[in-house]
């Protein structure tokens, strides 16, 4: 299937989806969201792939928002009653559901970013597990310099990647934080010297990924984020569940023979998700 938006390809189970309108900057509007919940819903549903890489293509990563969408008629928001604002309320979570499924996708996610992650880009990362930067790469806020307050994430999750005094900082001044210092606050893991550099680190990673089983990667994310919203008692005791339902002698079989015969680990995938509305058991 082909996108206006987007490029995806999946090869030895990397799916790596790039945003794909580099002289646009890669904003974000209306078929944007549509493409990227129909992708993400496919890579969820057909376990095909075991870890997704999130690259761009062009000068910038992501300039956020395409303003056009608001200032040429296209979306209006009714803003002059208590009704028409509060509908907006279901506009705005709807978005959120784009951007949640992402976080919730059943395999790791790697960004890798160059150029300006801008306002809307920067909720899109801040949902992914792992971020990579080019050494000009670097994050703004910049709902606060357009007269708004985000609202697709970022205020919510970034405090829980980098210090919270840097997200206020960046939240109320709009100002860039560059690259090197995104690593040294922790909201990127490593920073390359070109795009090329860090995407090639970036499908290196995801290779090592990739070689792990499926279901104990998907553990330690279920792990991760539950442990990251909840008490640490309360975690370890979601820990303990979560262990016996995942538990599976025989991948640890296989990666002791592996090892020992010196060959590359095969681990199954993960099965096709079936969800319960689209079975076709009749109508009695």
């Amino acid at each position: 299937m082909s996108y206006q938006c987007f490029n995806l390809d999946i090869q030895n189970s990397i799916a790596h989806l790039c945003l794909n309108r580099p002289d646009a900057m890669n904003t974000m509007q209306p078929v944007f969201f549509r493409e990227l919940s129909t992708i993400l819903s496919e890579l969820q549903q057909s376990g095909k792939a075991r870890v997704l890489v999130l690259s761009s293509t062009g000068k910038h990563f992501c300039a956020g928002m395409s303003l056009d969408v608001f200032t040429s008629g296209g979306f209006r928001i009714d803003d002059s009653t208590a009704a028409g604002r509060a509908s907006l309320a279901m506009v705005v979570q709807d978005m959120h559901r784009c951007i949640n499924q992402l976080e919730e996708l059943r395999m790791p996610v790697i960004a890798a970013i160059q150029g300006g992650c801008i306002g809307g880009g920067v909720d899109l990362i801040c949902a992914t597990d792992i971020r990579l930067g080019s050494s000009d790469s670097f994050f703004c806020i910049q709902e606060i310099n357009i007269g708004m307050t985000a609202d697709l994430g970022t205020l919510q999750r970034l405090p829980k990647l980098i210090p919270e005094g840097i997200v206020h900082e960046m939240a109320y001044t709009g100002r860039r934080l560059a690259a090197q210092r995104a690593q040294q606050c922790g909201l990127l893991n490593e920073v390359f010297e070109t795009q090329e550099q860090m995407l090639a680190a970036a499908m290196e990673m995801a290779a090592e990924i990739a070689a792990k089983p499926p279901v104990a990667i998907w553990g330690s994310k279920q792990a991760i984020h539950y442990a990251r919203d909840h008490a640490t008692h309360d975690a370890l005791q979601q820990m303990a569940w979560l262990q016996a339902g995942i538990w599976q002698s025989s991948n640890l079989m296989e990666a002791f023979m592996a090892k020992q015969q010196k060959r590359p680990t095969n681990f199954p995938d993960l099965p096709p998700l079936q969800y319960f509305a689209d079975s076709d058991y009749p109508l009695k």
